[in-house]
């Protein structure tokens, strides 16, 4: 039997490639790293990372990692979680998953008692900034490595 509507599955030996084979549009690749990089990001952040395959029925439509608990500053200051890296492929954009993915990472990082979800986006016409804000998150006046900080409150 066929599940249908979007789901997260574990990455795993039997959806891997499914996963690798997600590809943004090409005007959105300066500002999403492929799956590849954040599963190797994942592969050395155990416990941090929480990667998961966006599926809808039996098609993989995107990728999503978030990030538990990360040392913000690191210098164990500020711990924070959040959503790392969404792709959604190109030819599924506009169906809603992107909405999904963040609602499944906000519901697990509520899972875990976290009040604030953080994300950050390139700034500029063609990069993601009015998706995340239409979806409630605001800049907090951070900037990390040349992208805006946004946050959502979860409670």
């Amino acid at each position: 039997m066929t599940t249908t509507g979007p789901r997260l599955e574990e990455l795993n030996a039997g959806n891997l490639d499914a996963a690798l084979g997600i590809r943004v549009r090409p005007d959105q690749e300066h500002a999403v790293s492929p799956v590849v990089k954040s599963l190797a990001e994942a592969y050395v952040h155990p416990g941090v990372a929480w990667p998961r395959l966006i599926v809808d029925g039996d098609r993989p439509v995107g990728f999503l990692m978030a990030f538990l608990d990360i040392d913000w500053y690191e210098d164990g200051s500020v711990l924070r979680s959040g959503l790392w890296r969404l792709n959604i492929a190109a030819g599924e954009q506009g169906k809603g998953y992107g909405r999904f993915a963040v609602e499944s990472v906000a519901e697990e990082l509520r899972r875990h008692g976290t009040k604030q979800l953080y994300v950050t986006w390139h700034p500029g016409p063609d990069g993601p900034e009015g998706f995340y804000l239409g979806l409630g998150f605001r800049p907090n006046g951070e900037t990390s490595e040349g992208q805006t900080v946004g946050v959502l409150g979860l409670a």
